[in-house]
């Protein structure tokens, strides 16, 4: 069995329908928006992004995203650079081996943020964990991930608890405004704008998971009552969650192994937290129905667990002296079939993610002017480091391919320290 008929035989290819693809997402993007939510939850920010960012103002920043917590002071100079000062980056409470209460939670928080308590009277907060916005930005924490041990704060709005608990130590009562780090990555293309006029702002991440925030028109938003209809806010797709792309079954066998089956389907198929168990799941089935050597079948087959990282620098150098791979007696055959096998897992989440950039952009009906292209800021170690397929480029060409014919003008841009300067901006502007 050659590799192209072992792919037939578990209904795998690398090659998208992009039309049909961009289709499905603009379907559940819009019953998303409605309140019907299919895959896609549409999750509206409550920030409106037409306020000019204020240069020369200090702004109090924290930002959330892991086993670390992060403080600082910004201030935007009149070209939209970042001046970073006061930094300081503390442990996240809930992750140093003990289980927190949310009073004890909160007071660390304060704590954290005291010695900057005087600088401003906002506080623009990246919160990287599955949150409920409300209307005055902030957040009713759904559930925790990565491991943080507060369970009393799930129900809890965070943003009130920390400034409640830096009221009791100091007297001052700040305003926290909440948001997440995907919405952040999109505001930070506003300090950008502040010297290049964009139409509009996109923000993408592709790390561990992935997920994509856009500007939509307030009209579309039915699902919540009251909004003024001539002002746009800032969505939170969830795209991570999507449920319409074409899977295979490797895809599906590797999802039922996951600690969430069913959950971030999407998620699975594009990055750097699952393609390496994808790709280890191939190689497996692959192994079983022959492709690989006597004496590589039982090492590979043995391999319990292979990071993205790994598989990623295998597949660009199948020589490679280091990771789970190094280790299997490949003949030169095997060695290139790991590339066939391996290659188009890649090829693929580069169409996957060039789509679903592309949904964001063209739901948001801007860059029609090439004066006035949108931004679109990406954030995420998995899109600029992945070395297999070329798969930045491929991306960007992709984009190309998608947008051009359509007309629309479009910029990728990275900022250094994207959360933390897209929660500077929206303490600023809202």
């Amino acid at each position: 069995m050659h590799v192209g008929e072992f792919f037939d035989k578990y209904g795998f290819s690398s090659e998208i329908n992009i039309e049909s693809l961009l289709d499905e997402f603009n379907r559940q993007m819009t019953t998303g928006l409605e309140g019907n939510v299919d895959s896609l939850a549409m999750i509206p920010a409550f920030i409106n992004v037409d306020e000019d960012v204020p240069t020369g103002k200090p702004i109090i920043v924290l930002d959330a995203g892991g086993t670390n917590l992060r403080v600082a002071v910004v201030t935007f100079d009149a070209a939209g650079k970042a001046k970073i000062a006061n930094f300081q980056k503390f442990p996240m409470p809930g992750t140093t081996g003990e289980t927190l209460d949310k009073n004890t939670f909160f007071d660390a928080i304060a704590a954290f943020l005291e010695p900057v308590s005087t600088y401003a009277d906002t506080v623009g907060f990246c919160f990287s964990y599955a949150t409920e916005i409300t209307p005055d930005l902030d957040g009713k924490l759904l559930r925790w991930t990565k491991q943080v041990a507060a369970p009393e704060v799930v129900g809890e709005k965070v943003g009130s608890g920390i400034a409640d608990a830096l009221k009791q130590k100091t007297g001052r009562k700040l305003a926290i405004r909440v948001l997440n780090d995907t919405v952040a990555t999109l505001l930070a293309g506003k300090s950008a704008g502040i010297s290049r006029q964009y139409d509009s702002y996109v923000g993408f991440i592709l790390g561990t998971g992935t997920n994509i925030a856009y500007i939509e028109s307030n009209r579309a938003i039915s699902k919540v009552e009251g909004l003024n209809p001539n002002h746009s806010m800032v969505i939170n797709v969830e795209s991570g969650n999507f449920n319409g792309a074409p899977v295979s079954q490797f895809d599906t066998h590797f999802d039922a192994t996951t600690a969430d089956p069913g959950v971030g389907r999407f998620e699975k198929m594009i990055s750097g937290a699952y393609i390496g168990g994808l790709g280890l799941t191939v190689l497996k089935v692959a192994a079983q129905d022959g492709l690989f050597s006597e004496k590589s079948t039982p090492a590979l087959l043995a391999i319990d667990e292979l990071s993205t990282k790994d598989f990623d620098n295998f597949i660009a150098n199948p020589f490679a002296a280091e990771g789970a791979l190094a280790r299997i007696p490949f003949t030169e055959a095997d060695r290139r079939n790991v590339i066939a096998l391996g290659e188009p897992l890649f090829i693929r989440a580069a169409s996957l993610t060039a789509a679903n950039i592309a949904a964001a952009v063209l739901r948001s009906g801007a860059g029609r002017d090439p004066l006035h292209p949108i931004c679109i800021t990406v954030d995420g170690s998995t899109y600029y480091r992945t070395r297999s397929a070329f798969f930045k480029s491929r991306v960007e060409a992709k984009l190309r391919a998608i947008l051009g014919p359509r007309g629309v003008h479009f910029e990728i841009i990275n900022v250094h320290d994207a959360p933390m300067i897209g929660a500077a901006i929206a303490g600023l502007i809202v």
